[in-house]
């Protein structure tokens, strides 16, 4: 049996939707004739691809090993079924945590489109966990990370410094400091991101290395939220200084020492076969760039 690009199409779609139905219904399929495909591409290559745990097709070691080497004859495919050949050209898909995606991302894409207007980026926004999902499913070509992560099939690269600010409201008890003590940070009421986020990471590791606990707190998903809810007076928050620097200076919200480490370095994860993607590529090149890397 022939290993046809369909077949190819087909196996990877049911990587990354991870339901052999849903990868059917993208690529124009039936059921049946998704299943029986499957299995033909299967016996081509000599090895499982999934093992069937009931209803759900789970990816086996083999699996994994070849579907970054799928993912590149699709790559090659989209390059050649463009307006033109030229390999700096097309959808550049990106993943990035909030505040990397709101306040770093649209001058670098901006000036990356300057160089090669042919371009054209796709950005998703969500927490750390999020990108990794999006690389590790394919739905994306490269992401921008705000935490500590690790991925056995995944590149992440430490790429920029950043620190997190404890901040307060104006009208706050430890405005009159400027500072939180050692005994203040479990003494006040937070409001933070959630499980999942790199920010999140960041402010339990910093608490967890003091050897204290906080009071529980409020958890918000939204940056823009966690600012506007220390306005009212609901907690302390922490954010990273680039969401925050309008407000300190406009006096909406006040910067507090604090005994916590909270430094931090952005990341990028990709694919470890991006290589192959000239776009991508060109992108983690210019990122390189020493004007791009302060």
């Amino acid at each position: 049996m022939t290993i046809s690009i369909k077949k190819l199409q087909l196996f990877e779609a049911t990587a990354r939707l991870g339901k052999l139905t849903k990868a059917a219904n993208e690529i124009a399929l039936s059921q049946s004739a998704a299943s029986q495909a499957l299995k033909e591409l299967e016996q081509s290559l000599g090895y499982p691809l999934f093992e069937r745990v009931g209803r759900d097709l789970l990816i086996t070691e083999n699996g994994q090993k070849a579907l970054p080497k799928v993912r590149q004859i699709a790559d090659i495919l989209d390059s050649l079924q463009g307006a033109n050949l030229n390999p700096m050209s097309g959808i550049l898909k990106i993943v990035a945590s909030a505040t990397i995606a709101t306040y770093l991302l649209p001058k670098l894409l901006a000036d990356f489109i300057a160089i090669y207007p042919d371009v054209s980026p796709e950005v998703h926004i969500g927490n750390t966990q999020m990108v990794i999902d999006y690389l590790d499913n394919g739905q994306a070509n490269i992401g921008f990370i705000e935490g500590p992560a690790l991925h056995p099939h995944l590149q992440i690269t430490a790429w920029k410094k950043d620190n997190l600010q404890v901040f307060c409201q104006p009208d706050h008890p430890l405005f009159s400091t400027g500072e939180i003590t050692f005994e203040q940070l479990k003494q006040h009421p937070w409001v933070l991101r959630e499980n999942g986020s790199g920010t999140r990471a960041v402010f339990d590791s910093a608490i967890e290395q003091v050897g204290t606990q906080i009071q529980s707190a409020i958890i918000l998903t939204r940056q823009s939220a966690i600012k506007e809810s220390v306005k009212a007076g609901l907690g302390l928050g922490c954010l990273s200084q680039l969401s925050i620097a309008e407000e300190l200076i406009s006096g909406k919200l006040v910067a507090l020492q604090s005994p916590l480490n909270l430094s931090r370095r952005f990341s990028l994860v990709t694919n470890k076969e991006c290589q192959h993607n000239l776009l991508t590529q060109s992108f983690i090149d210019f990122l390189a760039k020493p004007k791009t890397c302060k």
